[in-house]
């Protein structure tokens, strides 16, 4: 595949006109050998990294927000919201699994997500050839503290080269603050170690995660709603890893690119940018050239329209026109689409999303769509958005 006529980004602020060879789901700056190329005329377009999302729960993004915060700690949202066989928990919890953890997948990609830091077990469904997004396949992790009694027995299963994720310190009461003693005291604060929100981080504790190495992912729409704040700034300021996740429908607001918008209230765009590539491609321990557009890197790319901003604040300014994920066109605007090969076309499926238009899926998202809407028995929303085929 070649992709013609875009800008790509180089950086958080740079981006240079270069056509983009894509051969076994690889990237190149310099044509490759191909009998048969497909040329993609992406002028007036931008290619960034495809976006990496270090926290999210995906078979939660049908439910709609649950609970009135703000709350103590995460346990008492928990405790307040866990009403399975009353609505609307019981008729989400009648979609089967794996046609949620797809609806997961289908709000990242909407978002520009190529990969995404699944906050539970690997499912089997994340190995399917066509599954929309990269789930990261090599972790450890617990719940928290409080959910996962046998925390410290899955950390140390952990081989050490692979990231630790445990949800720590959410919350602004004593007894999220002091979540990081626990870890700290029991030696699970670690450079592999990522604690997921963080709120309750106090002086002494972000001087342990200092010392240790430990990374942060920040959700902060999830945080707002559940506990009416969220990161102190001393931790952007303290020069540890911070990574953005977007959470689960639950409690967050939207997807990812709400998650930016949002977040840039309090972060600069550059930090913004590293905090959705290059940072959790180094946190996750994601293998050479994830994060970032490289040769021989993988093909996970973001095209989006070029209105002549940095590649940073492009996120913040629009949407998704084209995803691609390890070479293969997962995700068309209807706008790009009317430019394509009506053939190149034939398989996609046509869903109208509330607030970003029309797009085409390389996944079946209108069946999708009417199998879940007979188990809700009403039009589900994804992430908080309407749908409709």
């Amino acid at each position: 595949m070649l992709l013609k006529g875009a800008r790509i980004a180089l950086n958080s602020s740079q981006a240079v006109h270069s056509d983009l060879w894509i051969r076994n789901g690889a990237v190149s700056f310099s044509p490759v050998p191909i009998k048969r190329t497909l040329t993609l005329c992406l002028d007036e377009c931008i290619i960034v990294p495809g976006l990496i999302n270090a926290h999210d729960h995906l078979e939660l993004n049908l439910f709609p927000r649950l609970g009135h915060g703000p709350y103590a700690n995460a346990s008492a949202w928990a405790q307040d919201i866990h009403r399975p066989r009353e609505s609307p928990v019981k008729e989400h919890l009648s979609v089967p699994k794996g046609l949620r953890l797809t609806w997961g997948a289908i709000k990242n990609l909407l978002s520009g997500v190529t990969t995404v830091a699944h906050h539970n077990p690997f499912h089997s469904i994340f190995l399917e050839p066509d599954f929309p997004v990269r789930v990261v396949r090599r972790y450890g992790w617990a719940h928290s503290i409080h959910f996962s009694p046998d925390w410290h027995t899955r950390l140390e299963r952990t081989p050490v080269d692979c990231p630790f994720l445990i949800h720590a310190a959410e919350g602004t009461d004593e007894a999220a603050r002091s979540e990081i003693s626990t870890l700290g005291n029991a030696g699970a604060l670690r450079q592999s170690t990522i604690l997921v929100h963080g709120v309750g981080v106090n002086a002494s504790g972000l001087a342990r995660i200092q010392r240790a190495g430990a990374g942060v992912v920040w959700c902060p729409t999830s945080n707002h709603f559940t506990l009416g704040r969220s990161l102190q700034p001393a931790v952007f300021d303290a020069g540890i890893s911070v990574a953005l996740g977007n959470d689960s429908a639950m409690t967050a607001q939207g997807d990812l690119l709400d998650e930016l918008r949002f977040a840039h209230q309090t972060v600069s765009a550059e930090r913004l940018y590293a905090m959705v590539t290059s940072e959790p491609a180094r946190m996750l321990k994601l293998p050479a050239g994830f994060g970032r557009i490289s040769p021989n890197g993988p093909a996970d790319l973001l095209v989006m329209k070029d209105t002549g901003l940095s590649p940073a604040m492009t996120l913040l300014e629009t949407h998704p026109q084209l995803v691609i994920l390890n070479g293969q066109i997962q995700l068309i605007s209807s706008d790009l689409a009317s430019a394509l090969p009506t053939n190149l076309l034939r398989s996609f499926q046509q869903v109208e999303i509330e607030g970003r238009g029309t797009y085409l899926f390389a996944a079946p998202v209108a069946t999708m769509l009417k199998q879940t809407t007979e188990n809700l028995r009403h039009s589900p929303r994804l992430a908080g958005k309407a749908m409709a085929a």
